[in-house]
């Protein structure tokens, strides 16, 4: 291990999380009673310019009405070229008491679009004499953002996860696609000419770099990674293989954009009782293994040693986590 030793962000379940438009109050106490693990209540993209003030007010009123229960709650505000940022932030924390738990800042570009947002939070919290301190989600979905993810992953103490913005990241990129999420068959490889002539296609998944290098950024700065949105909610499989790939790169959760979607990412993000089972049985192995001297063991015909613990930990602590939340 390098002697610099990297602190986890307040850990938060964060499997499903759920975008609903602050100028849709009618579907907020739907959301306070649904399964999603983090709720974000947006006064970015989903509110047209001319409701955005409407749309803070309810979003204000519904942190200081609505019964959140145990969920994550969160408030994206507008981005930093905006002149609606600074009331977002303002208004929402003098207005409410201490229930917002998050900030989602979009758009992120560079370190210093935290520590602007950081500074103004500060004083505000300060003044108002709020106790509990509000943490950062930043997503990350322009070409400048993800240039400098490694520095704005590091930029605040109150950052806890990086998400990829999948359809703002296409369109800064200039990506040959107008999906938000998923495949694209011109991401593709041809074979060679097999035996009778025929040549196969095989699709691949054009955003898996952005992704990793996210993931990356995140976990070398003890954040939560989290993947975007997949635009098709009636595409159940699609979204289910969008996760997995995403939860195989390291990411801990993904975004519902649809009530359908949260039960498919709390699904996809949640170990299995076989994964957990065989998980606690590592750690039992290597105690045992630890009583007789021994760094190593085998277990059901395989090595396991420290970084099995590691593994091991890190998913039984997940599956503890759900329980505690109720599932």
């Amino acid at each position: 291990m390098s002697f610099k030793i990297v602190e986890e962000a307040t850990p938060r379940l964060n499997r499903s999380e759920l975008a609903v438009p602050g100028s849709s109050p009618q579907l907020f106490e739907k959301a306070a009673k649904s399964a999603a693990d983090v709720i974000f209540l947006d006064l970015e993209d989903a509110v047209a310019p001319d409701k955005k003030e409407e749309a803070r007010r309810n979003v204000i009123r519904a942190l200081n009405e609505i019964d959140w229960g145990n969920k994550t709650v969160s408030v994206r505000i507008n981005g930093l070229d905006t002149h609606y940022m600074y009331r977002d932030v303002v208004e929402v924390i003098e207005q409410t008491g201490e229930r917002l738990d998050l900030f989602m800042i979009p758009k992120v570009g560079t370190a210093a679009d935290v520590y602007a947002v950081d500074m103004l939070v500060s004083q505000v919290e300060q003044a108002k004499g709020r106790k509990k301190r509000i943490g950062f989600e930043l997503i990350i979905e322009t070409a400048l953002g993800m240039q400098n993810v490694h520095e704005i992953a590091g930029a605040s103490p109150r950052n806890e996860s990086l998400h990829f913005g999948v359809a703002d990241y296409a369109a800064s990129t200039r990506a040959r696609t107008t999906n938000i999420g998923g495949v694209n068959p011109d991401y593709s490889v041809l074979t060679d000419p097999l035996e009778d002539g025929r040549r196969e296609v095989h699709w691949g998944d054009m955003w898996h770099y952005a992704i990793a290098r996210m993931v990356v950024a995140a976990r070398a700065n003890g954040l939560r990674p989290i993947d975007g949105p997949f635009g098709d909610f009636s595409d159940a499989d699609g979204y289910r293989a969008a996760a997995r790939r995403a939860a195989a790169l390291g990411c801990e959760g993904k975004w519902a954009i649809h009530p359908s979607q949260i039960a498919l990412a709390n699904e996809v993000f949640s170990p299995s009782e076989k994964e957990v089972e065989r998980a606690r049985r590592i750690l039992a192995a290597m105690e045992e293994a630890a009583r007789e001297g021994k760094g190593a063991v085998s277990l059901d015909g395989r090595l396991i040693d420290i970084a099995s613990i590691r593994q091991a930990q890190a998913l039984v602590a997940k599956a503890d986590q759900i329980t505690a939340a109720g599932g």
